[in-house]
């Protein structure tokens, strides 16, 4: 980490977003405006995700963004874990609206609502759509990407005839944002299952998917929650089973949001601003011409031919050809992120090489002219590979299991502060009660992230009681 990442590492965020030129605030409070190259890092997100649901035969839809009070008011859990932060449509111009209407927070009541109409018999299950929306949720503290009062998601319902089925879909889409993450982002993930406090309103049970952020913070990068039966009996979806008989049906909802752009960030980010994971990145590769080029044709004509072949073999390159000089381009698309950037100039025309320079490392390198896009191809596989190892390095040496008590997890968070270093994630063991979770809130700060499904080691005693452990749980500061 940067000095400032260390000294100030919301500045460094706020900063680098800004180099990379991937947002603008809004003129509504809370909100950001998505810049192109903001936006291209979400549409490789979705490209990803509408991989999986076309493999799943789970088709895209799209629902109103205004959500009827009474709808709200049927799931008695869901309204109010959300009624801090729905905004309201009461009137249209000076007419008062005889209801009002919520700008989404989600949309299990909409869709419920919908189901209730579509789903009439076992023949019609399992009913399976994602939609690609965004949603309202007024933060009273934002943060760009990570935390603002609208956000982009795709949120996936399900509707199924047993639970077993639905519990299945649950746990498939959690590992496929774990795959997702591990593969297209270059980041790893803790994977496991929310405490009641920590539950989505209305939920049976809901699983999640924290990432940890190089100042040792959580970002929750992804849920899938198992409903139950829950807003199947608030909004009446019943379907005729083949014994003949009414049932009602058991639902799903997942999602992943514009957050992971910032998670992104936080994770692979470094004293000179973003980092982008080639299999993310919108350009992969950036072709400089260098010297006096303008004055040897050469030099443009192999960057074209280079150029070609890349987009061949399925490289996503670009030529700047601009008139600024190397400097300020090589400053450029490294504040942009970009993976790897190829200098070429008469001497490397003259040597037949050009000079290859990856985001991640340091140092330039120079490569034969001959078969360099097979080399370029490669390289940008052994950087996705190479972040994802960094960072999983980086989380193995801030976990913590050797924390027990509520006085040791103090001390833990003060040495760590007095070092200029992060406190990462804590497992501890938890006895299951409310007021323990609480008490940890109250006095460190940490929160729980989840009950992992493969925890490091089993926790016996209660940090805080000293009681049995009934669980094993991760716990950390977060955004």
């Amino acid at each position: 980490m940067s000095d400032l990442q260390k000294e100030n590492f919301s500045e460094w965020y706020i900063q680098t977003i800004k180099n990379a030129d991937l947002m603008s605030y809004a003129p509504v409070r809370g909100c950001i405006i998505f810049k192109p190259d903001g936006f291209a890092i979400w549409e490789g997100i979705q490209e990803q995700v509408n991989k999986y649901l076309a493999q799943e035969n789970i088709r895209n839809a799209y629902f109103p963004m205004l959500i009827p009070e009474h709808f709200f008011e049927k799931e008695e859990e869901h309204v109010e874990g959300f009624a801090p932060e729905i905004p309201w449509v009461t009137q249209v111009g000076n007419e008062p609206l005889d209801e009002h209407y919520g700008l989404r927070p989600t949309s299990e009541t909409i869709i419920g609502n919908s189901f209730s109409d579509w789903i009439k018999s076992y023949r019609d299950l399992p009913y399976e759509i994602n939609q690609w929306a965004n949603v309202f949720r007024w933060e009273k503290k934002t943060l760009p990407f990570l935390r603002t009062s609208e956000f982009m998601w795709q949120e996936g319902h399900t509707a199924h005839a047993t639970e077993e089925d639905a519990r299945h879909r649950t746990i498939h889409v959690l590992d496929f944002y774990e795959k997702m993450l591990k593969d297209c982002l270059a980041m790893p993930s803790y994977k496991g299952q929310k405490t009641p406090s920590e539950r989505f309103a209305g939920a049976v049970d809901t699983y999640s998917i924290e990432t940890m952020m190089q100042d040792g913070k959580a970002v929750q990068a992804g849920t899938s929650h198992f409903l139950g039966q829950n807003f199947a009996k608030a909004f009446d979806i019943k379907f005729l089973d083949k014994d003949d008989t009414h049932k009602y049906v058991y639902t799903t909802s997942w999602a992943v949001s514009t957050r992971l752009i910032g998670a992104l960030i936080m994770v692979h980010g470094d004293e000179k601003g973003l980092v982008l994971p080639p299999k993310v990145a919108s350009t992969q590769v950036v072709l400089i011409p260098v010297g006096p080029w303008q004055k040897n044709p050469e030099i443009m004509e192999t960057l074209d031919k280079m150029l070609a072949t890349l987009k061949e073999k399925g490289v996503r390159a670009k030529i700047d050809d601009s008139d600024n000089t190397p400097g300020y381009k090589f400053n450029e698309w490294e504040q942009k992120g970009i993976p790897m950037h190829v200098e070429l100039g008469p001497r490397d025309i003259k040597d037949g090489q050009a000079v290859i320079k990856m985001r991640d490392l340091d140092d330039k390198q120079t490569e034969s002219l001959d078969g360099i896009e097979d080399y370029i191809k490669d390289q940008l596989d052994v950087m996705q590979t190479r972040l994802y190892k960094s960072a999983e390095a980086r989380n193995k040496a801030n976990e913590y299991y050797d924390i027990d008590t509520l006085d040791d997890l103090k001390k833990h968070i003060e040495t760590k502060k007095a070092a200029g270093e992060v406190p990462g994630f804590v497992l501890i063991g938890w006895d299951g009660t409310e007021e323990t979770e609480a008490k940890i809130k109250e006095e460190t700060g940490f929160t729980t992230r989840n009950i992992p499904f493969n925890p490091p080691m089993e926790k016996k005693v209660d940090i805080v009681s000293g009681k049995p452990a009934k669980y094993t749980v991760w716990i950390a500061r977060s955004y």
